[in-house]
């Protein structure tokens, strides 16, 4: 890891017609646009959904440093996140994250263990950090379960 403080750069663009063109350095165009509760179409990312989504997206990438670094094997994980939009003292904001994580480990994994190292993930999401809403983390382990090898005589 680079040395703190780290900076990123991302552009926002667009005509009076337009969608907003996001971007930065190396990386790809992703269009946005205003999302269906604020009159627009609903079929594009918004600013809404990609926060939305960047909580979930440092969820899953703490929890694979953290995993490294605990030692705990796994196979795949989702995470399921709904951000509550609210009107407090007349200014609109977020007031809520709920992360529904899914984790999926290997047969004879203990379950309490990949749960605390799913809560410490939370724990240590920058992207949750940062915000001023609520971070609820809802965590489903999923542990695979231990195939049998029958050995049969002919």
């Amino acid at each position: 890891m680079q040395p703190f403080p780290h900076r990123y750069v991302a552009t926002a663009k667009a005509s009076a017609n337009t969608d907003v063109e996001l971007g930065g350095p190396g990386l790809s165009v992703l269009h946005s646009a205003s999302p269906t509760e604020f009159g627009g179409p609903g079929d594009r990312w918004s600013p809404e959904t990609l926060l939305t989504a960047a909580v979930g997206d440092c969820l899953i990438l703490t929890f694979r440093a953290v995993a490294r670094a605990s030692g705990l094997a796994w196979n795949s994980i989702q995470c399921d996140v709904t951000g509550t939009l609210d009107r407090v003292e007349r200014t609109t904001r977020f007031v809520a994250f709920e992360l529904r994580a899914r984790l999926h480990v290997p047969a004879g994994t203990d379950p309490v263990r990949a749960t605390q190292v799913l809560e410490k993930a939370e724990r240590g999401c920058l992207i949750a950090n940062s915000l001023s809403a609520e971070i609820r983390l809802i965590p489903s382990i999923e542990v695979a379960a231990e195939q049998v090898n029958a050995l049969t005589s002919v």
